[in-house]
């Protein structure tokens, strides 16, 4: 079964998909509060699995990423210090992940915030990111209504 993981805009870290309630999901933080909340039809959220990062050929999904940014780090959290890392060093520990990364796209944000999660996921034991993140059939958490 997938373990629905979420990144919600305006919110940082990580969020695990809890329950669903008739306007609103119930998340819990992937951080050592687990503090629980709603997230309402409003809010801009985004499950990992819809993900990917942009390369020169095509796009790669983000498990992937992940997956290869954990057999470079041999499962453990990054030997990165993503926030004190110049761009160049983001860039250059980017590319042992994944070497034909879109540089004019792919920038240093989106680098940091990719160990972040990263980190977050090691640490909370969700490390089988194919089995975890790959989008089934059938999976949707689109709360919202379509508009008319």
């Amino acid at each position: 079964m997938l373990q629905t993981i979420l990144a919600i805009s305006g919110k940082p870290g990580l969020y695990k998909l809890v329950s669903r309630g008739n306007n609103n999901l119930i998340v819990e933080a992937l951080d050592n509060s687990h503090r629980r909340m709603p997230v309402f039809a409003s809010d801009r959220v985004t499950s990992l699995a819809d993900i990917a990062m942009f390369t020169d050929t095509e796009d790669v999904p983000l498990y992937q990423v992940l997956t290869n940014l954990k057999n470079l780090e041999e499962g453990k959290v990054s030997s990165l210090n993503y926030k004190k890392a110049s761009g160049d060093e983001l860039r250059e520990y980017f590319s042992k992940v994944l070497p034909s990364f879109d540089r004019d796209r792919v920038h240093n944000s989106d680098i940091k915030k990719l160990i972040q999660w990263y980190n977050l996921l090691i640490e909370n034991g969700i490390d089988d990111f194919e089995k975890d993140m790959k989008p089934t059939e059938g999976d949707n958490i689109d709360n919202r209504k379509e508009q008319e």
